[in-house]
């Protein structure tokens, strides 16, 4: 799994977002985290505890997508992934913003009605069981 221009990225996640358009079931998994794998990280002191949540200077956001297929059906799942350099994250963000809301105005809802009810029915019970 290579990393993609922000180009080639956005436009794979169109197309998952439009291969999950007319299907029933499924998900897509959105990942970001920050990529420290580069940068050394000062060790930690009484003042502070976490000192990676102060690096020294901006860190590389790893943005990760893929349609979350199971071991079964490995063969159809579709990763790919792009590095975002701090400077370039509000642009990216914008577009990404956009690419996201386009693509989830497509997907169905889940159908939580039936986990409500059986949580009304428990609570319901719970109730009427106490003296």
């Amino acid at each position: 799994m290579g990393r993609l221009s922000h180009d080639e990225f956005f436009t794979k996640l169109t197309e998952l977002f439009d291969a999950r358009k007319g299907k029933d079931h499924g998900s897509i998994v959105l990942v970001q985290k920050r990529l420290s794998h580069d940068q050394p990280l000062p060790e930690a002191t009484s003042d502070t505890i976490f000192p990676d949540l102060h690096p020294p200077k901006p860190m590389p956001v790893l943005i990760r997508a893929t349609n979350a297929k199971g071991k079964e059906r490995r063969q159809d799942r579709v990763k790919f992934s792009t590095v975002v350099e701090p400077d370039s994250l509000p642009a990216f963000f914008e577009r990404y913003a956009d690419v996201c809301k386009a693509g989830m105005t497509t997907l169905k809802p889940r159908d939580r009605s039936k986990r409500k009810g059986k949580a009304k029915k428990k609570k319901g019970s719970a109730t009427n069981t106490a003296p």
